[in-house]
């Protein structure tokens, strides 16, 4: 047989039906053996009693009125017996032969075929009477109560396992339903959601919970196209470029020279491999790569970045940008340098491409806090607030910056967010003391 034949079914309603029968039958099994042992020992002990009280009574009476009260006692089995066990007087229904006597309270014996319960008196003179109460009465008492717990244990065991079958199936049926509902569910038609229930309970909570799911992957497939989208475009735009370049330098040899055409691709060139550099630098901060961390100087890194900057200000001496780095302070940071190297440059860049005249780096330890905090500000336009959440998206540039010649990839920002995040930190923009807008970064102050 194969290993799918020997399996068997498990089902959660099959489990929980075969749980609460067990554990019913289990309390059933016991309390009713418990019971009956309870009500055996009650019974006897109440026979016992009656019967040394009864002993006593003809005890009592013997020594009243002679041997002779013990010939007149009817329907009961009674001896009077010297101290050898010879009987001297019997009732009318006792047999000629002796009865035991009973050694201890409570013993049971069998007397012509029957049983009985023994209960022993002595006299004064050394005689005793003996006293045998039938037993079978109190044995068919507790054969009809084991029968009548039996039958019971067995309809309530039955009983018990067809509610619980009908009380899971019914429970369970809304999660069978959200089942089929989300297996219909593909790729292509994220946009639809589960009805939720109105009883308000776990399997309610659990229909929100996956209408919440594929909302964030309506919205993660959404982000994805658009991602797709935008890359293929930036992608596409220095293809085109070189392309034409190169159509034109071929169809028309003087209308350009090969240096222009080589300065052409060279640029274009490069783009793409910032555009590709990112986009693979952002589909690794993605899937959470674990990333080194280890103390480094956010200052010296922030230093590096304002010497950079002032070198290239000093080559271009037309648009010249001022690089104020009076705030920097020492501020030790816990992370990837490589990936704290790129989150300062990304955000001088941008800093420099958004001025007019003048940036400002800063970076300072918040003691109480632990926090180490990177501060970035220009004297550009700023950032509307509705939109500063949006400038870390992928893709985005906003009005003052479609064009390519002024704004870049568009992915700069996003891997600041990225990186910012990967280094168990956080970025905000805000308004700039200078005018423009502020980026302040805040990391895991290092040791």
């Amino acid at each position: 047989m194969s290993d799918a034949g020997r399996r068997r079914p498990r089902g959660l309603r099959g489990r929980i039906t075969l749980l609460a029968t067990a554990t019913v039958a289990l309390v059933m099994v016991l309390g009713s053996i418990a019971f009956h042992a309870v009500l055996n020992a009650s019974i006897h002990a109440a026979a016992d009693r009656a019967a040394e009280v009864r002993v006593e009574e003809i005890v009592a009476r013997v020594e009243a009125e002679g041997p002779a009260a013990v010939r007149s006692l009817d329907d009961e089995i009674v001896q009077l017996q010297d101290a050898e066990g010879v009987v001297v007087v019997a009732s009318s229904d006792a047999d000629d032969g002796p009865l035991p006597a009973a050694d201890r309270e409570g013993e049971e014996a069998r007397y012509d075929g029957d049983r009985v319960l023994i209960a022993t008196e002595e006299l004064d003179d050394g005689r005793r009477l003996v006293l045998a109460v039938p037993a079978d009465d109190a044995a068919e008492t507790l054969a009809t109560v084991a029968a009548l717990l039996a039958a019971s244990t067995v309809l309530v065991i039955a009983l018990v396992a067809g509610v619980t079958w009908w009380v899971v199936g019914r429970a369970l049926r809304p999660v069978a339903r959200i089942r089929a509902e989300v297996d219909e569910i593909t790729a292509d038609r994220l946009d639809r959601r589960i009805a939720e229930p109105a009883s308000g309970d776990e399997i309610a909570a659990l229909a929100g919970t996956m209408n919440r799911m594929l909302a964030r992957l309506d919205d993660a497939a959404a982000a994805q196209r658009r991602f797709v989208s935008d890359a293929s475009h930036e992608l596409r735009s220095p293809l085109a470029t070189m392309r034409q370049h190169a159509e034109l330098a071929r169809a028309h040899p003087a209308a350009t020279s090969l240096d222009d055409l080589a300065e052409v691709v060279s640029a274009e060139g490069l783009r793409m491999q910032d555009l590709v550099d990112g986009l693979l630098l952002l589909a690794r901060l993605d899937e959470h790569a674990p990333t080194r961390r280890e103390g480094i100087d956010l200052d010296d890194l922030a230093l590096s970045e304002a010497a950079r900057l002032r070198a290239a200000s000093a080559r271009d001496r037309a648009d010249a940008i001022s690089v104020d780095t009076s705030g920097i302070g020492a501020a030790r940071a816990m992370g990837d340098p490589r990936l704290l190297a790129r989150l300062v440059r990304n955000l001088a860049d941008n800093a420099v491409r958004h001025a007019r005249s003048r940036i400002a780096l800063t970076t300072v330890v918040d003691v109480d806090a632990g926090h180490a905090v990177l501060h970035v500000d220009d004297d550009g336009a700023g950032i509307a607030p509705e939109e500063r959440e949006r400038v870390f998206e992928r893709f985005v540039r906003l009005d003052e910056a479609r064009a390519r010649d002024a704004g870049g990839s568009g992915l700069g920002l996003a891997i600041v967010r990225g990186i910012a995040e990967a280094s168990g930190g956080s970025v905000t923009v805000s308004a700039s003391p200078l005018g423009g807008a502020r980026f302040t970064v805040i990391l895991r102050a290092g040791d």
